[in-house]
């Protein structure tokens, strides 16, 4: 569990978290103590035989548990009690409107499937990695001390909806660069709790959908903006879209990236990004994932 998830709010529900797992004979109860503990806690229990985790947190803390997993190259099963900013990940494996014995539940009947995870920069992420108007505004919500939940997000990108500059890519060897508003990689459906930025993306296909947000003008952006809201987005001219198993980007200088709700800068300029199909497992609500 990191109780820092959702900016602290997850820190006063340890009790009934704590009470919900022990009821069903689920004893383990970790807590992290700095940023980045959870792949060290999740790589020791790992060791130690553990064939279950179950993420207390948000996507940040899903993703670092996932790349434990990862690395152990065993079969241990994910689950996830939503607790962060935007849940992404809940959202993808159903869980995020689930009451918490509801979810207790799953994790005890524990019958599992596999998810593709995504590839980026020699990070694992299992959203989304994006890069100009995406990350910036995730750098933007940094700054956001009176807001708490997915709204941080909406609140950070109107923020900066008529003053973000843009940036410069090319997509595949010998392509030109061209300015974006922004561009995203994704292996789930949603960005930042609110958006349905990959509407039509699987978990479970074998592929990543890549969106290409063009800059053209303010008018344009705010279409961009309402229509990422309500999945629509997709039809507008100014956005394009396709579905790759990998894929290379360039950029004048190493870019910073988000990478499941987290900010990185790449190590370089060129920066590459694929899918891992069906590479973790993970407990899910019934008819999902997607």
């Amino acid at each position: 569990m990191n109780p820092a998830a959702g900016r602290g709010t997850a820190r006063a529900r340890i009790p009934e978290f704590r009470a919900a797992f022990a009821a069903l004979g689920l004893p383990e109860f970790q807590e992290t103590r700095v940023a980045g503990d959870e792949e060290r806690l999740a790589a020791l229990a790992i060791e130690q035989g553990v064939e279950r985790i179950v993420a207390v947190g948000g996507d940040g803390t899903c993703a670092r548990i996932a790349s434990a997993v990862l690395a152990s190259g065993r079969s241990c099963r994910l689950a996830v009690v939503p607790c962060g900013t935007g849940n992404d990940f809940a959202k993808t494996l159903g869980v995020e409107k689930l009451r918490l014995h509801e979810i207790a539940s799953l994790v005890e009947r524990d019958q599992p499937t596999r998810i593709d995870v995504g590839r980026a920069d020699d990070h694992h992420f299992l959203n989304s990695c994006g890069f100009g108007f995406d990350a910036s505004v995730l750098e933007g919500t940094q700054a956001v001390r009176f807001l708490k939940g997915e709204v941080i997000y909406i609140y950070s990108a109107v923020a900066q909806l008529f003053t973000y500059r843009g940036v410069s890519v090319s997509v595949g060897s010998g392509a030109r660069a061209e300015k974006v508003l922004m561009l995203t990689v994704s292996n789930g459906r949603y960005l930042g709790g609110a958006f349905r930025i990959a509407p039509h993306a699987s978990v479970i296909d074998g592929k990543l959908d890549v969106g290409c947000f063009g800059d053209i003008g303010v008018i344009g952006r705010v279409r961009i903006f309402a229509g990422a809201l309500r999945g629509t987005h997709l039809g507008l001219p100014s956005v394009k879209t396709e579905r790759v198993s990998s894929i290379t980007l360039r950029f004048a200088d190493p870019p910073l990236m988000e990478v499941d709700g987290e900010l990185r800068r790449a190590r370089s300029s060129i920066v590459k990004i694929g899918c891992v199909p069906l590479a973790l497992s993970v407990i899910a609500a019934p008819g999902y994932p997607l």
